[in-house]
C-alpha cells in the first residue's frame, strides 16, 4: 500500500482536500488530531512530557494546553523537546492505524509539520496544498474569530515557507479559490492508484 503525506500551512485548506479524498474511499490520518488525542491517552507520553514540564500539566488524565503552550512559546529549545517526545508517538500511532486499512489502494497522512518533523521519509509520495497568504489569514480568522492577524502570521512564520514544501513536494493542490479542487483532487487521485 501507498503511503501519501499531506501538507501545508496553516489555513491552506489541507482539511478540505483532505475531506475530499475521503470522498473516494482513502484513509485519512490527521496527526495533529492524534497529536492532541495521545497527549490524554498515551501513558508514556505523559510520563515524558510530566518530566520535562511539570507534573501540574494534567488534570484528571487531561492536559493543561494553555499551561504547556506558556512554558514552551517563545521558547524555540523547549518546544524542540516537546516535539522530540510527541513526534515519536505520533509516528507510532500511525504505523498502527496504517495495519488497519488493509484494503486500501493508499493511505493519506496529513500533518502540517510534515518536512519539518521529519515525517515524510518513508513515504511514496508527499502533496502540498498552497493557497495565498491573505487568503489562509481570511480562513483561520474565519474559522477562529478570536485569533488576531498578528497571531496568525507569528503561525505562518513558524512554518516552512511554501515554496521550500512546494521544491519537495510530488504533487500540488492550489488552493486559491480560483482553480477548481475537485478536478485536482481526481487527477492526484488517479495517478496514486495508477
Amino acid at each position: 500500500m501507498k503511503q501519501v503525506g499531506i501538507t501545508g500551512g496553516i489555513g491552506t485548506g489541507k482539511s478540505t482536500v483532505c475531506r475530499l479524498f475521503s470522498l473516494l474511499g482513502i484513509p485519512v490520518y490527521d496527526a495533529d488530531q492524534k497529536a492532541k488525542r495521545l497527549y490524554e491517552t498515551d501513558e508514556t507520553l505523559q510520563q515524558e512530557v510530566k518530566s520535562l514540564f511539570g507534573e501540574d500539566l494534567f488534570v484528571d488524565g487531561k492536559l493543561q494546553r494553555t499551561l504547556l503552550a506558556a512554558r514552551v512559546f517563545g521558547k524555540p529549545e523547549e518546544l524542540h523537546k516537546l516535539n522530540n517526545l510527541v513526534h515519536p508517538a505520533v509516528a507510532r500511532d500511525y504505523q498502527f492505524w496504517k495495519t488497519k486499512q488493509p484494503n486500501a489502494p493508499y493511505v493519506l497522512r496529513e500533518a502540517a509539520l510534515l518536512f519539518e518533523a521529519g515525517a515524510d521519509r518513508g513515504l511514496d509520495a508527499v502533496l502540498v496544498v498552497t493557497s495565498p497568504l491573505e487568503l489562509r489569514i481570511e480562513r483561520v480568522k474565519a474559522r477562529d474569530p478570536l485569533r488576531k492577524e498578528t497571531e496568525i502570521r507569528a503561525i505562518i512564520d513558524r512554518q516552512w515557507p511554501e515554496e521550500k514544501k512546494i521544491a519537495l513536494a510530488s504533487h500540488v493542490i492550489h488552493n486559491d479559490g480560483l482553480q477548481a479542487l475537485i478536478p485536482q483532487v481526481l487527477k492526484v487521485h488517479q495517478e496514486l492508484i495508477n
